[in-house]
């Protein structure tokens, strides 16, 4: 791994896996997040909810430089992980990314079989021996919840998967690099009940080794899933900013801004 990341101590001082302090997000003029002061504790899972088009999204690709690829946009203020500016000028985007990995709205496994699908990020680059890869491919998968249902297929493309199964899939293919963040952007809206409550019982046992965040549109699932949460709203020039943050149950129960009450209790939004 390179970039000056590299140089930063594995274990934070703080709680803080990673914070954003006053960030705003343009697409060419236009600011579709301003302002966001936020932490990320390490090793919990933070939901961000909010109305659509409030910029949560937007705020979620900020966290690996995601929005970079889009074109023609910028980031204002500091995004540090472990206390590094991951925007500053010397930082290699690709190395943010292997360290804060992603995971999708839609299962997207690559037209590939399954144990490539997982086996692709790791063999970026470097050459492994096959009983090495073997070993990461089956730990991965077993962290994903997905070993079991797969061991006996692992040449069967991973398109053939069920929906639930493909999104499993992609969680393995995340962790398979060892990132130490995961952002999940609606992983569950197009999954069924059972598929989405598989998920979020696997975010639970995930977040012992990683630290998630989630963007969901499903109010119960984030108060389900989520150790804190942040709640965005639009501000009137369509800007997304932080109305509220803080501990899940607090924010549900005992919300702090009007907004945030009248949200989560389905008078807007």
């Amino acid at each position: 791994m390179n970039s000056t990341l590299t140089a930063v101590a594995a274990t934070p001082i703080t709680d803080e896996k990673m914070s954003l302090e006053k960030v705003s997000v343009y697409y060419g003029t236009f600011r579709a997040v301003a302002e966001v002061t936020l932490p990320i504790r390490c090793n919990q899972i933070t939901s961000i909810i909010g109305p659509s088009g409030c910029g949560k999204s937007t705020l979620l690709r900020s966290l690996n430089r995601m929005n970079e690829l889009l074109g023609n946009t910028r980031v204002e203020g500091k995004v540090q992980l472990d206390g590094e500016d991951i925007y500053a000028p010397k930082v290699d985007p690709v190395a943010v990314r292997r360290r804060v990995g992603m995971v999708f709205q839609r299962p997207n496994p690559f037209p590939k079989s399954i144990y490539d699908n997982v086996a692709y990020g790791v063999t970026l680059g470097k050459r492994l021996a096959k009983d090495e890869l073997d070993a990461i491919v089956e730990r991965s998968l077993r962290g994903a919840a997905l070993w079991d249902d797969v061991k006996d297929k692992l040449k069967q493309s991973g398109t053939a998967l069920s929906g639930g199964q493909q999104q499993r899939l992609c969680i393995a293919r995340a962790i398979a690099v060892e990132p130490e963040i995961i952002l999940m952007d609606e992983p569950c809206s197009a999954l069924d009940p059972i598929a989405t409550l598989r998920v979020e019982e696997l975010m639970q046992e995930l977040k012992a080794r990683y630290t998630i965040v989630i963007v969901t549109h499903n109010m119960q699932q984030a108060a389900r899933a989520s150790d804190h949460c942040a709640v965005m709203m639009m501000r009137p020039e369509r800007a997304g900013e932080l109305a509220e943050f803080g501990e899940t149950l607090r924010i549900f129960t005992q919300p702090h801004d009007k907004r945030t009450e009248d949200y989560i209790t389905g008078r807007f939004g």
